[in-house]
């Protein structure tokens, strides 16, 4: 190995969601791996959770000032011109002093600002894109970098066709192997062996519809005889906690072994966040989604949807799930035929290794 390949410089910006840091990381320990010696630099929004989660897996990270764009009139909109301005001034300034070999972005604010300089200043870049529709960042950038790794069919209706890669969406190594582990993850969640176990998942925060509606048809589910795994979310957890008193039924804030919760369900709740989305196709189990109806340019509900139009999974609308979501459920739960396609057509979508493909891509662009 040369000199020059030992002591790469890499720079990743994400950030802003989970969901955009948690790739770039997944990124940057690939990368370490292949290349022990090579340093390393985040740069994300200095007020957002990538501040607190990159130094958490081990890496350096420098924050811009800079916020999304709000759909009204606020000061934070008034307040954009400069935030960019600044943004872009401290990018360069971060540029110059680090000079990074390549430059990755995974979306999010700060990757904007970082990337519009870097491709400017002629350093190679990659964008990886999580979602079946792009954010306005990634379309912006999309004709500056040099390669595009995305994780959905279809994306040539945004970004230039020669520069994309299918690769995927980065996900945790340990859901790969979870067939193997079901007994376990019965005997890890002290759950009752031969009963059907839901699990209920609404992001690491929580998700409002998704409690209320497991609070509204608590008795209904436990009439279709399953036991339940819920993880509400920490800012919903004081306000469900006592349903961890009722007969099958379990209250999670947070669940710390997701593949142990994947490996004991038999049918999934969930949001439909890109990282989410990838990690169910893998984990192959029949899955009801209801896409946050909150999210920029309605991303969760284009990413369930292109899970659906695969016949691979059930959406149900926030606002229609109280008129359908008993009868969809019923009809999942007394098809043990229709449980079994659902799930053998979401593994058909799994990208399992998405993390090694995107990397080779950078090594290209390191070579």
């Amino acid at each position: 190995m040369s000199n020059k390949e030992s002591t790469y410089k890499i720079i990743l910006s994400g950030g802003g969601t989970g969901g955009h840091i948690y790739p770039a990381i997944a990124i940057a320990n690939e990368l370490k791996l292949r290349y022990p010696d090579a340093k390393f630099l985040f740069v994300g929004a200095e007020d957002r959770m990538e501040m607190e989660k990159v130094p958490q897996a081990g890496y350096e990270i420098k924050g811009l000032w800079i916020t999304g764009i709000q759909r009204k009139l606020t000061l934070e909109n008034l307040m954009f011109p400069f935030k960019l301005i600044n943004s872009l001034w401290n990018a360069r300034k971060i540029l110059n002093q680090f000079k990074p070999d390549v430059v990755i972005g995974t979306g999010g604010f700060a990757s904007g600002p970082l990337l519009q300089v870097a491709a400017s200043k002629g350093v190679p870049s990659l964008i990886q894109e999580q979602n079946s529709y792009p954010g306005i960042t990634n379309k912006l950038l999309a004709k500056k970098v040099q390669k595009i790794c995305v994780a959905y069919d279809g994306l040539e209706r945004f970004f230039p066709k020669e520069k994309i890669i299918k690769t995927g969406n980065p996900v945790r190594q340990d859901l790969l192997n979870i067939s193997e582990s079901k007994k376990e993850a019965i005997e890890a969640f002290d759950l009752v062996e031969g009963k059907q176990t839901l699990l209920v998942l609404g992001g690491s925060l929580g998700a409002r519809a998704i409690n209320e509606l497991l609070e509204r048809e608590l008795d209904f589910l436990q009439m279709q005889n399953l036991q339940i795994i819920w993880q509400c979310g920490k800012l919903y957890y004081d306000q469900y906690k006592i349903y961890s008193h009722t007969k099958n039924v379990q209250v999670h804030a947070f669940i710390n072994k997701m593949d142990c919760a994947y490996a004991a369900a038999d049918f999934i709740i969930s949001r439909a966040g890109a990282g989410s989305v990838s990690e169910l196709c893998i984990v192959g189990k029949p899955v009801v989604f209801v896409p946050s109806p909150y999210v920029a340019e309605d991303h969760q509900t284009k990413n369930a949807n292109a899970v659906v139009e695969k016949d691979a999974a059930i959406l149900i609308a926030q606002e229609d799930l109280e008129v359908d979501f008993k009868n969809k459920f019923s009809q999942l739960i007394a098809s043990s035929e229709r449980q079994k396609q659902l799930g053998d057509n979401i593994k058909k979508l799994a990208l399992v290794n998405a993390t090694k493909e995107i990397v080779d891509e950078v090594e290209k662009l390191l070579k």
